[in-house]
């Protein structure tokens, strides 16, 4: 188990670093730098000024050098200053990642909790209306893009309704419920990203679990529909949803960037976002790695949650 652990651990670590590479090459090779922007927005600066500040920063060094100086520094935990916020790159995303992952984290939760009751209920009604309406609607759920989604919620439910606010970000001190009641429908908007995809893989690999031996045999100890359903069906067919949960939770991050721009919500989306269109490239390549290293830590949870599901599955070497 612990060589397996290392193994993956050293693998993240390869994954993140290519990542590393890449991101930082992409944004090398953008058209225009931050000290080009500054000229543009203070004529007074001469181009001796410009070529001054390039100099200071860096920037007039070839690519190759500028990242091994950008890799050193960040492995010391110096991921350098934001542009945008004149503040540390790691004060700015710390603030951000926290309502990301309340956001992704209520969205999850919401997502898993329709999800599996929906898919065993398609399963169990197997070729009958309730099978047929649930499939209906996950396939709409799941041709439905999140930015025409959140624009028909806040058509509904904020302009024509009126019950609840468009702007995921209150003004002034208001109360709990004032928050929670702004977090509503970006929640929906995320948590629809995933319900249709995760009930469709319960409803299959439930499906396909209740026609195995161990099942009849399971009906023949005198056991109910729900015990042999939910105690012993649905767990062996958790695995490969666990998988499809897991690569979810990249989804939810890279969904949240729409979902965060359509409702003004403060998180990582939106700070990503920003810090492309300002050329903050430090905050920018930042995002991106964090971005990768959420989604290869979730696959890597997913890895471990096999060996719990089913016992069967062991992570020692065999000789």
């Amino acid at each position: 188990m612990l060589a397996f652990l290392l193994s993956r651990f050293y693998q993240i670590l390869i994954v993140i670093f290519l990542m590393s590479f890449v991101c930082y090459m992409l944004l090398g090779l953008m058209p225009g730098d931050p000290i080009d922007l500054l000229i543009s927005a203070d004529p007074r600066l001469t181009a001796e000024d410009a070529a001054r500040l390039k100099t200071l920063y860096g920037i007039d060094q070839p690519l190759g050098k500028r990242y091994l100086n950008w890799l050193f520094a960040a492995l010391q935990g110096d991921f350098g200053y934001s542009r945008l916020y004149v503040k540390p790159v790691i004060v700015v995303i710390w603030g951000a990642l926290e309502k990301t992952l309340l956001l992704m984290g209520i969205a999850f939760v919401v997502s898993v909790a329709i999800a599996i009751p929906t898919g065993v209920l398609a399963a169990r009604r197997a070729h009958g209306f309730a099978d047929y309406s649930i499939n209906l609607l996950c396939f709409a759920g799941i041709s439905i893009p999140a930015f025409w989604l959140a624009l028909m919620l806040i058509l509904l439910f904020s302009v024509i309704l009126g019950w609840l606010p468009a702007n995921a970000t209150p003004v002034g001190d208001v109360g709990l419920l004032e928050k929670a009641k702004s977090m509503i429908l970006p929640v929906i908007t995320l948590a629809m990203v995933s319900i249709g995809g995760v009930t469709r893989y319960v409803r299959g690999s439930l499906r396909e679990s209740l026609q195995q031996d161990y099942i009849q045999t399971a009906y023949a100890k005198g056991l109910s529909e729900s015990q042999v359903v939910w105690r012993h069906a649905l767990r062996n067919s958790m695995i490969p949803v666990i998988t499809i949960l897991s690569l979810d939770l990249g989804t939810f991050f890279s969904g949240a960037l729409i979902v965060e721009i359509m409702f003004s919500y403060p998180g990582m989306g939106k700070l990503l976002f920003d810090a492309i269109q300002g050329s903050d490239y430090n905050l920018a390549l930042a995002g991106l790695l964090l971005a990768t290293a959420v989604t290869l830590l979730a696959n890597f949870l997913a890895d471990i949650s096999y060996a719990a599901l089913d016992p069967r599955i062991s992570f020692r070497e065999r000789n």
